[in-house]
């Protein structure tokens, strides 16, 4: 079973282009999507939910056309989306006993064995009887993912699951999501380069629309060996730095700045060449997009 993307793209009518002719074979287990906030992501991940329509493109879950069979692919779905409403004052076994009998799940015995069983894998039966409204942000989103497994889905959308989460509790989501990607195709959408680097053999970055990159985070990681140059600098001299050396990201350490550069020489000032990580494949691919963009723009 893969997910077999080709050529979507979704203009919206105030003119931003969500998605830009989108191709990608998206095989069992897990698969990152990164890309930074209003890059398509949502987008795409509606689109493949049956949520919305793309302009045009196809989309097939093994024989299933997304695109025109609709109630098809919902019943091989589970999906967690950015963000999700629950009724007030309702338990997490009474929302997931009414969540499964709209998935389907008519006998009443089967629905009981099915919600316990859901509720003891994401770590939730102590908490059955309270109110999901109450939960805090780590649990509310574990039992996202056990509304989503309800009917043993063969696709899971997880979209920005660990916005929000401690550490502690984004571990323990970790742990779960690992385990949910060894039987079905998961597609997380984040850009949090982190979930990525932690859980997927697979990945494609999106920005504008566009797909900037697609196959193994070791082999973009590889790609960039040799090329990425770090230095640790003032906040006077960060102006100087972007203006004469190609920067990809900066952050603090010890409330100085830490620049990482792209190169494929020693751009002098110090720099000191680094093993690149998944963070500088990001932001080299982002920064190339942006500039390649900015470029058609001039020359228009």
């Amino acid at each position: 079973m893969k997910l077999s993307i080709k050529n979507l793209s979704k203009t919206y009518s105030n003119g931003v282009v969500a998605l830009d002719n989108i191709s990608l074979e998206i095989p069992m287990g897990m698969f990152g999507l990164l890309g930074p906030n209003g890059a398509g992501k949502s987008t795409l991940m509606r689109t493949l939910a049956t949520l919305q329509e793309p302009d045009s493109g196809t989309a097939h879950l093994g024989d299933i056309d997304i695109i025109n069979n609709k109630h098809g692919l919902r019943k091989e779905l589970g999906y967690l989306p950015q963000e999700f409403g629950v009724y007030p004052n309702v338990s997490a076994y009474d929302l997931l006993n009414h969540l499964a009998i709209l998935k389907g799940v008519s006998n009443k015995s089967q629905r009981k064995e099915l919600i316990s069983a859901l509720l003891e894998r994401v770590n939730l039966y102590d908490q059955r009887k309270k109110s999901v409204s109450n939960f805090s942000g780590g649990m509310r989103q574990r039992f996202g993912i056990a509304q989503a497994l309800i009917g043993n889905p063969k696709l899971v959308i997880v979209d920005e699951p660990t916005a929000g989460l401690d550490p502690g509790e984004r571990n323990r989501f970790y742990n779960l999501l690992s385990e949910i990607g060894e039987e079905v195709v998961v597609i997380l959408s984040t850009h949090i380069v982190e979930d990525v680097r932690e859980l997927c053999n697979s990945m494609a970055i999106i920005n504008h629309g566009k797909l900037l990159f697609d196959g193994k985070p070791s082999e973009a990681i590889d790609a960039l060996n040799g090329k990425i140059w770090s230095k640790k600098t003032t906040k006077q001299e960060l102006g100087f730095l972007y203006e004469e050396v190609n920067i990809i990201s900066k952050k603090l350490v010890a409330g100085e700045p830490l620049v990482h550069a792209f190169s494929h020489e020693n751009p002098g000032f110090d720099f000191v060449r680094i093993e690149p990580n998944l963070e500088d494949v990001f932001f080299s691919h982002i920064l190339g997009a942006s500039l390649e963009q900015l470029e058609k723009q001039l020359a228009a």
